[in-house]
């Protein structure tokens, strides 16, 4: 067994991306930021659905589409459809932001409001 919150980095020059599950049609990742964003230009144009929730810190994802800005606090998630153009433009730069992203193709789930 393992925790979600074990080897956190002691110190975050770069957001950390660790694979925690990978499967035929799905894909699970902790990211960890701290104060870190998408990088200035270009957006996130994914193939697969992302459903995201922040157990620890907060972050805001900025949508393409409308100029839509999402701002997630702790225990917050999202639904981020596939080939909605996105990125994150913030996150609490005082403590660290715990993301676990689930990565899965279109056809396989729906999402529950």
């Amino acid at each position: 067994m393992k925790n979600i919150f074990s080897d956190l980095p002691l110190d975050l020059k770069n957001e950390q991306f660790a694979e925690l599950l990978r499967a035929k049609n799905i894909r699970i990742e902790r990211i960890v930021s701290k104060g870190h964003t998408s990088p200035k230009t270009g957006w996130y144009d994914q193939e697969e659905n992302e459903w995201v929730l922040v157990l620890q810190g907060a972050g805001t994802i900025l949508f393409a589409e409308n100029n839509q800005r999402v701002t997630l606090q702790q225990g917050d998630f999202f639904h981020i459809p596939a080939h909605a153009k996105h990125k994150v433009v913030w996150t609490d730069p005082e403590e660290f932001t715990v993301w676990l992203a689930m990565y899965y193709s279109v056809e396989d789930f729906s999402a529950s409001e």
